[in-house]
């Protein structure tokens, strides 16, 4: 299988790509490396891939639109796995412009190489973020998503229509995934649990938002990449039981499908601070302040319609999955 991995120099995408390589796919990567964060971190994951025969990586942006159908129509790939966008709540607020460009432009660049070059299944990374202000627990495909409280949210719900209007119109079987807080080694220096770490080895004091009362789907990142394989193998057929004669509004005959992708066992904020403290053998001081604008105070992840078409069900658990982390970071950064 010929599969192409955007964002593969990422925390999920390079996971991913590994999976897919050891069982012997052939992965085209795609990344631009761009400056979010940690440069030398992305380079580091990448140079984990680039000795492998089976891997090639192509530099590039999927924002330029000449040269994202160039990519298509030289290599061709059978599958592909979107990871690629710009990622965060929070900098969405500062810059919102790097969102329209990467998620909304650059999906419709990823759709339409699809389109053009007949790939046979398109899976990419929407986000519970899409669940905005909702409060109902868990989280389920079926919860209206209309109330974005973030401009990332807000391109992560785009990215859910405009995959299903290229289903609809192309026959381009499509699979979204919601992520929710994904966490390992190699992991996002962005992310609470890396920031978490740095600061209590370095006895820098760390923050805890809406004082400490906040609830996590956390899942760990070798589960992730198990539904993500799983669910790439499994391209969505068309509905056939719709009707197109008396259509029901809230249904759809395309090929196409939204899954949540958690844990579906939300951890309190206090609680996975404390298992980190345990695992580094420090305590830490904490900043208490109140919600951020653009977060939510709670996520939990209804995963049964992933569970049923797949058979997805994590296994790690945050004790292991912190633990590590723990391990990782030390030798990574030597401390």
């Amino acid at each position: 299988m010929k599969i192409l991995v955007t964002g593969c120099a990422g925390f999920i995408g390079m996971h991913v790509c590994e999976r897919l390589l050891a069982r012997g796919d052939e992965v085209i990567g795609l990344d631009n490396l761009n400056d979010y964060y940690d440069v030398t971190l992305k380079e580091a994951r990448l140079a984990r891939l680039t000795p492998r025969s089976l891997f090639r990586f192509i530099k590039h942006d999927v924002a330029d639109r000449p040269g994202m159908a160039e990519l298509f129509a030289h290599e061709k790939p059978q599958r592909v796995i979107h990871l690629a966008a710009q990622a965060g709540v929070r900098y969405s607020l500062q810059n919102p412009h790097a969102y329209v460009d990467s998620n909304l432009t650059g999906f419709v660049n990823i759709l339409e190489g699809c389109r053009h070059a007949g790939v046979e299944h398109l899976t990419y990374a929407s986000s519970s973020s899409v669940y905005g202000g909702n409060t109902k627990m868990p989280f389920s495909e079926t919860d209206s998503v209309d109330h974005p409280v973030s401009l990332y949210a807000a391109t992560k719900k785009a990215n859910e229509l405009m995959a299903h209007t290229y289903s609809h119109l192309y026959g381009i079987p499509t699979t979204g995934l919601r992520f929710f807080t994904v966490y390992g080694p190699w992991g996002r220096p962005d992310m609470a649990l890396f920031l978490f770490t740095k600061a209590i080895l370095e006895g820098q004091p760390i923050d805890v938002f809406n004082h400490g009362k906040m609830q996590r789907d956390f899942t760990y990142i070798d589960d992730i990449v198990e539904g993500v394989i799983r669910v790439c193998d499994r391209p969505p057929m068309a509905n056939p039981a719709f009707d197109k004669q008396h259509p029901d509004p809230a249904t759809s005959w395309a090929p196409y499908r939204v899954f949540n992708i958690g844990n579906h066992n939300p951890v309190e904020l206090m609680t996975y601070i404390t298992t980190l403290e345990t695992a580094l053998g420090k305590t830490a001081q904490k900043n208490f302040l109140p919600l951020q604008n653009g977060d939510v105070p709670a996520t939990s992840a209804d995963t049964a319609a992933l569970q049923a078409a797949t058979g997805f069900a994590p296994a790690t658990s945050v004790e292991q999955g912190i633990a590590r982390f723990v391990t990782w970071y030390r030798g990574y950064y030597g401390v």
